[in-house]
């Protein structure tokens, strides 16, 4: 029997129960009442496919759902998703980078032109495909597979030639990934989520420029993006859409993921398309964040956008970027004290695993590995630490674990736009990509990243909105 994960209530109730535990609200008696009634209280772990709930049971889930939602939150004021009150939140909100843009005048082009996207998309596909094959990994396991070929620390895509089997028995690779994502059976760069919203955003840019609205978005994707090629909170929106549900109720009915890593890996064309307006970048990331995601998961796609808008003015200073990018979320929300640690962290040890070690003991217990605020620390610490350095951010951000092939691609993303040029890039990480991309969205199946790359300059040159 066919039976769809990340929608069904009673599985999502274990995730908002520890989703208000995060947030500020207080569970405690409706966790009982649900356990009570013979429900499962712990989030559902990944890959798992119990048996349907009774009929009365879901019910009671959907129930206890809605009453959830209505709790109070200690933490709202401190996280707002509505703009306004994010910026009013922001001391330090960018009005205008160095080289940056006067109001009104034309849009700036990215540095390096062409060729310097071009190099953004190779890199957020590299890092992506070296994330893969570890994607749910625990900490451990990664460390160990790497280890046992001699590829610690990662200089080249996982393989599973000289591997102990045994290892392999008690680690296996990713079930979705190890068919195209080893270095032994790389042929191209396989179809991803974490390459489709970009190239969705292109989509998006092209058919209603800078000033498209959030019901834009979800009129986009209704109409390109299969429903099966969505997970965690975009798959619960995407269910709201069909149900007649409207942004930005989308993003809160019914939806434990709110907070998870889905619109940060939607933010990169938001800041490509940008440079030097970082302002610009985060509310074209806020508004297409707000169709699936609140408060911290917005922040993480708002920080991304400003980060990568800064970046794409030929900056090779990465700790600039991210400054930049804390400007966008507000200093008080847990995003912005988990990032500010984790980069504390990277300058103050040498050893990148006790990096990792710490951010794990301050997360793991807490996060889910999907979850937005341990996964940008995780990349801030990995970009901080690597210097921007292309090969040292996406091994230190897939090594670190969490959603590993997420956190490859947006570190990969981010220091290929630094390095300038696909020429930077060292070849044996872009060789086996065959400059061929995979993917279910538009025309672009089997396109070369030089498409993409031409496409995003292009849309670099639309007039953003007036301030």
């Amino acid at each position: 029997m066919l039976r769809l994960t990340w929608v069904q209530p009673e599985d999502l109730i274990g995730h908002e129960l520890h989703q208000a535990a995060q947030d500020g609200r207080e569970p405690s008696a409706i966790a009982a009442r649900w356990r009570a009634a013979g429900g499962r209280a712990a989030p559902l772990r990944a890959g798992a496919s119990p048996e349907p709930a009774s009929r009365y049971l879901r019910q009671l889930a959907e129930d206890l759902l809605d009453e959830l939602a209505d709790l109070p939150s200690r933490s709202a004021e401190n996280e707002p998703t509505d703009l306004a009150r994010i910026k009013a939140a922001c001391p330090a909100w960018p009005t205008r980078t160095a080289g940056s843009r006067a109001a009104g005048a034309a849009p700036m082009d990215v540095a390096g032109g062409q060729a310097r996207l071009e190099a953004a998309w190779l890199g957020r596909a590299v890092g992506c495909l070296l994330g893969k094959p570890v994607e749910k990994l625990p900490l451990e396991a990664i460390r160990r597979l790497a280890k046992s070929t001699g590829n610690w620390p990662l200089n080249t895509y996982f393989t599973a030639r000289g591997v102990p089997p045994e290892l392999l028995t008690e680690h296996p690779w990713n079930r979705r990934s190890a068919q195209t994502s080893l270095a032994e059976n790389i042929d191209g760069m396989p179809e991803d989520d974490d390459l489709n919203y970009p190239l969705l955003n292109l989509l998006l840019l092209q058919r209603h420029g800078k000033t498209f609205t959030t019901k834009d978005v979800a009129s986009l994707w209704l109409d390109e993006l299969p429903a099966g090629r969505t997970f965690t909170a975009e798959r619960i929106a995407y269910r709201n859409l069909l149900t007649g549900l409207e942004p930005p109720r989308t993003a809160h009915h019914r939806n434990p993921f709110r907070e998870w890593i889905g619109a940060l890996i939607r933010a990169d064309v938001h800041g490509w398309t940008n440079p030097g307006a970082p302002a610009a970048a985060a509310e074209q990331a806020h508004r297409d964040a707000t169709l699936t995601h609140t408060a911290n998961g917005v922040y993480a796609a708002m920080f991304v956008a400003a980060t990568i808008a800064q970046a794409a003015t030929g900056t090779h200073d990465i700790h600039t970027c991210l400054r930049t990018g804390l400007t966008v979320i507000p200093p008080a929300s847990r995003l912005a004290k988990a990032v500010t640690h984790a980069v504390q962290l990277a300058q103050e040890h040498d050893d990148f695993d006790t990096i990792v070690d710490a951010l794990h003991a301050t997360h793991a217990p807490t996060h889910h590995w999907v979850h937005a605020i341990p996964n940008t620390a995780l990349i801030a610490a990995a970009l901080t630490h690597a210097d921007g350095d292309f090969t040292g951010s996406i091994r230190r951000a897939v090594s670190g674990g969490w959603d590993t092939d997420s956190n490859g691609a947006t570190a990969g993303s981010i220091a290929a736009l630094l390095a300038g040029t696909p020429a930077a890039l060292p070849d044996h990480w872009t060789a086996p990509l065959k400059n061929r991309l995979s993917t279910s969205v538009g025309d672009f199946n089997g396109t070369g990243f030089d498409t993409p790359a031409r496409l995003t300059h292009e849309l670099t040159h639309l007039e953003a909105p007036r301030p």
